[in-house]
């Protein structure tokens, strides 16, 4: 049985993981790349520094490649932008860069499909030339739910994707009435109910289709094998992976036909295509491999290797994935379980985080205020922080209104408010998970552009009652490089 192995996850990344030396900032949507920073050695004399490049967010040139060493490549697309990360045997970053998703507009809308190709082949292209030959196996993450629907012989989109925070409550009861209570599929913004609602227009019965996750889609267009997923992004169609199938209530059903067939996370799918291969200058024997999702790829990122040890990211929206071994799910507050070799990710996301603060504020304005927040006093207030109307976790309701108001006159007391509120949400969050029976929390790491904000850390730190971290490694596209490790170690 292929699973992902939380032992050879740590043993892959080594003692010699580095922190990450520097962050990009901006999650804001346009079509600019960031410019590189080298990270050169301090051993290396000025003469002999070499130029990082210029298509590369952040370059680490301080270690010519040895002869026959292979590298790992993971891509992580999330709700604001994506990230490469490319990554030696031992766990070392050689390579990283980041892009933000062009604005592309289709009949008043972001065209979706057009941003997430043209951001992937972007990143293909920052990668620095001279360590292309070396990569040895990709793999991707992607949102969680986000759902496509494409032509079953060319791959091409039949509709606008649904993306992850979209909710169908028209396909609810139609959902309801065939899984079990309260599974993970019966609420609005599952993968299941997208697929339904598709499904009841009126042309799909008739029309040759596949449902794809945004990673799912993304993986195809580099190795060209339609209709393949991963256990943790189908888990939200229906997928057992307990049992490491889809269960009879949904096979019985007419749309199970544009189901895909899935894998284990961080197992090979087949060789990259000969036209990207050549394009980009791969080797011809690099793999690409299944993904998972961004908040799943965030957590191996930050190897929480214990039943206890949690981690929560504070990109865009939170989301919280708890280790533990017993497996609960509950779709009546939006709680899931996620395998992971012989344990169980057990969390949810919700709609609240870094999103909302950027519609208040601009990232300077936010640094310089939350300098100024002191973290041990209490904030009188009580937000709940929605970018729009609807909340998934820890309560799925998708008429929840945002609550921002009262706003004070000082912005440094607004900004204590809303950053307290988020963790008051983050901790109602694991303290569900305990009442369901996941095994209870014990620490938290810290991923996502939240984990910058050291003030924020100790609010929640406080909040939770618990020790809280910033994670060695912050960033999912890392977690999306030792998937790629692990397939390419498999075969």
């Amino acid at each position: 049985m292929s699973e992902i192995c939380l032992g050879c996850v740590k043993d892959l990344c080594g003692p010699r993981v580095q922190a990450q030396l520097a962050q990009i900032k901006g999650d804001q949507y346009n079509a600019r790349k960031l410019v590189s920073r080298p990270l050169i050695s301090n051993a290396l004399d000025k003469s002999e520094r070499k130029p990082a490049s210029l298509r590369a967010g952040k370059v680490n040139m301080d270690v010519d490649l040895e002869v026959e060493e292979r590298l790992y490549l993971g891509l992580d697309f999330g709700t604001s932008g994506a990230r490469y990360a490319l990554i030696d045997k031992e766990g070392k970053i050689r390579a990283e860069g980041k892009r933000e998703y062009p604005l592309y507009m289709s009949e008043e809308t972001i065209d979706w499909v057009k941003s997430w190709r043209t951001t992937l082949f972007g990143l293909l292209e920052d990668i620095p030339v001279s360590f292309r030959p070396a990569v040895a196996s990709i793999s991707i993450d992607g949102t969680s739910a986000t759902t496509m629907i494409v032509d079953s012989k060319t791959g091409e989109p039949l509709c606008k994707p649904l993306l992850y925070n979209q909710s169908c409550p028209e396909a609810l009861p139609t959902v309801k009435a065939i899984a079990p209570a309260n599974h993970t599929v019966c609420s609005g913004s599952s993968t299941l109910c997208k697929l339904v609602s598709w499904w009841s227009s009126s042309d799909a019965p008739n029309i040759s289709a596949v449902l794809l996750h945004q990673a799912d889609w993304l993986l195809w267009l580099l190795h060209g094998k339609l209709g393949v997923s991963d256990y943790n992004n189908a888990l939200k169609v229906g997928y057992d992976p307990e049992v490491e199938s889809y269960p009879p209530w949904l096979l019985s059903q007419p749309y199970s036909s544009v189901l895909p067939r899935v894998q284990a996370p961080g197992t090979t799918i087949g060789s990259i295509k000969e036209s990207i291969r050549t394009q980009f200058g791969f080797s011809e024997d690099c793999v690409i491999c299944t993904g998972t999702t961004d908040s799943i790829a965030a957590f191996l990122a930050a190897r929480a290797n214990h039943p206890g040890k949690a981690v929560t990211s504070l990109g865009s929206t939170l989301a919280i994935k708890l280790l533990s071994t017993k497996r609960v799910e509950d779709a009546r507050f939006g709680v899931y379980s996620h395998r992971l070799d012989d344990k169980w990710l057990v969390g949810g996301a919700s709609n609240t985080g870094g999103a909302v603060l950027r519609q208040i504020f601009t990232d300077d304005q936010l640094e310089k205020l939350s300098q100024q927040i002191n973290p041990a006093e209490t904030s009188p207030f009580d937000y709940y922080p929605l970018q729009d109307i609807g909340e998934r976790f820890p309560v799925a309701d998708p008429k929840m209104e945002p609550r921002l108001h009262p706003r004070p006159e000082s912005d440094v007391e607004y900004l204590h408010g809303i950053l307290e509120s988020i963790a008051r949400i983050e901790a109602k969050g694991y303290n569900l998970l305990k009442e369901l029976g996941a095994t209870p929390v014990e620490e938290v790491f810290t991923a996502g552009g939240g984990s910058k904000n050291e003030k924020w850390i100790k609010i929640r730190a406080r909040v939770l009652g618990l020790p809280v971290h910033k994670a060695l490694q912050t960033e999912a596209a890392y977690g999306a490089a030792l998937l790629a490790m692990k397939g390419a170690f498999a075969q």
